[in-house]
């Protein structure tokens, strides 16, 4: 391994403090560039640090990563980079896992929680200066399935349960003994689960599989009465069929802190719809988030220099962290 590597940081209008950087700089020499240079910042260069993780620059500046070795995405979905030759390549991507797991956890909790107890229309009549007594729901003893069984989809079922819910999955095989979630359902058998639950928390990862997993036959296949919450990506549903099934009381309501295209154009039904929450891509966005996410890439930057083993070595066949 070169003494000097050479790591090309790739940001947006947010760029990463150096202070939290000054270690890498120490060790490497780091070149800063947003998504137009960054064929320039590539060239010769050994790492890459994907600070903008929803870039969608990288394949037309592969050309000039030939001497690149590792990525790290400042993320827990890498789906944004996953093009095809850098599936093929021996280029090495890791991601930001365990960042996001437990503000996106309090995240869902707060919107169920927001449902039972119909915040939305209590500031409304806040607002309106009136007074009005009304009955709430219990989370307690309610069912949620969790899809999506890596460390965001754990951490969701942890908290929940301990909200007193009952908590199961759905992922790619089917248990009955699993630590956090209890009974997870395979993906093949999901509409037969989604029929039993209350919420339905959507925090799976987004690949060729999972795309558009959720359509008119899911939503058909709930209760009329759940509600849908989705922390994973909006590719993973068909929001023409979200929108159809909230308009015709399929569902009952919907949380949503990613939309296929975002941000969500102003003119968008789902904007005006009462039993729709909507968020801009934030539910793990805490403070401090941006320097935590420096921290990971830091600690694998020393692992890389010593020759150990980098942490979150995602399979790029899998779109995902194996085992998460």
């Amino acid at each position: 391994m070169d003494a000097q590597p050479v790591v090309a940081v790739l940001h947006a209008e947010a760029v990463p403090d150096r202070a939290w950087m000054a270690p890498v700089a120490e060790h490497a020499t780091v070149r800063y560039t947003d998504a137009a240079g960054l064929a320039d910042a590539l060239d010769g260069a050994d790492i890459l640090f994907a600070y903008d993780f929803l870039t969608d620059a990288l394949p037309a500046a592969w050309h000039a990563a030939a001497s690149l070795k590792w990525i790290h995405v400042a993320a827990a979905g890498v789906d944004a980079l996953m093009f095809p030759e850098l599936r093929d390549s021996g280029v090495v991507v890791t991601n930001s896992r365990g960042v996001f797991d437990g503000a996106i956890a309090e995240y869902v909790l707060a919107q169920i929680l927001s449902f039972a107890k119909d915040i939305p229309e209590s500031l409304r009549l806040q607002h309106e200066h009136i007074w009005k007594h009304r009955e709430s729901e219990r989370i307690a003893g309610r069912s949620v399935l969790v899809v999506g069984t890596g460390p965001i989809g754990r951490a969701i079922a942890r908290l929940l349960s301990a909200a007193g819910m009952t908590v199961q999955g759905s992922g790619r095989r089917s248990r009955d003994d699993d630590p956090d979630l209890g009974r997870v359902t395979a993906t093949a058998d999901l509409p037969a689960a989604l029929a039993d639950v209350d919420f339905v928390v959507v925090a799976a990862p987004l690949t060729d599989q999972t795309r558009h997993l959720f359509d008119a036959r899911m939503f058909a296949a709930m209760k009329p009465q759940a509600r849908f919450v989705n922390v994973g990506r909006g590719e993973l549903v068909r929001t023409d069929d979200l929108v159809e099934a909230l308009r015709s009381g399929t569902i009952a309501g919907a949380a949503l802190d990613v939309l296929d295209v975002e941000p969500l154009p102003e003119d968008h039904p789902l904007w005006d719809m009462p039993n729709v929450s909507i968020t801009p891509h934030n539910s793990g966005d805490f403070v401090g988030w941006r320097d935590a996410l420096v921290d990971v890439f830091v600690d694998n930057f020393h692992r890389h220099r010593s020759g150990e083993p980098l942490r979150n070595v995602v399979d790029k066949k899998l779109g995902y962290v194996p085992g998460a």
